[in-house]
């Protein structure tokens, strides 16, 4: 029988809190890549910094991450509007990532409230931007890294795993 210390629990919490933040990363790599494809198409004069910036802009402000270097603040006071007008068409944009940008959203800020931070304004101004399907329930973490696996794959940012013969494991080991 195995008895269970408070660091061991802490420690276990600690993990999984980084699985699941990393968890989150990837669906902002895949919405950041989608939503660069989608903004190329309707902001023709935007050149692919300028797409970059965008894209990256309004992951900040629907993850609650703002970029506070110089350049990154005076692009998002100079294209509020766009990022707003953007913000507001999310669910047209990339509407097969909604779900996952939901988990994604209520994933971080539990996190968050695990290590003392309060980021419920993240759910407010998903809800207020029309973004944030309210009535999906919240994922238990095995469910949402599973889901994050298969998304991964599916856009070609994770490797799944792949079963070895006994043969195979013993050539590794030396």
């Amino acid at each position: 029988m195995e008895i269970q210390t408070e660091d061991s629990n802490v420690k276990k919490q600690s993990r999984l809190i980084d699985s699941l933040r990393e968890g989150v990363a990837v669906v902002q790599m895949i919405f950041f890549k989608q939503l660069r494809i989608q903004l190329a198409e309707r902001h023709s004069t935007f050149d692919q910094k300028q797409l970059s910036m965008l894209a990256g802009s309004i992951i900040n402000e629907v993850f609650g991450t703002p970029n506070s270097e110089p350049h990154f603040m005076a692009f998002r006071k100079e294209q509020w509007s766009v990022i707003e007008q953007e913000l507001l068409r999310l669910e047209d944009l990339v509407p097969q990532l909604i779900s996952p940008l939901t988990d994604a959203i209520r994933v971080q800020t539990l996190c968050d409230s695990q290590e003392g931070v309060d980021s419920s304004d993240v759910l407010l101004r998903g809800k207020q931007y029309s973004y944030l399907v309210e009535e999906r329930e919240i994922p238990l973490p095995s469910t949402f890294m599973t889901q994050i696996r298969l998304l991964g794959e599916q856009h070609n940012l994770l490797i799944p795993p792949v079963q070895i013969t006994p043969e195979q494991d013993q050539e590794l080991i030396h």
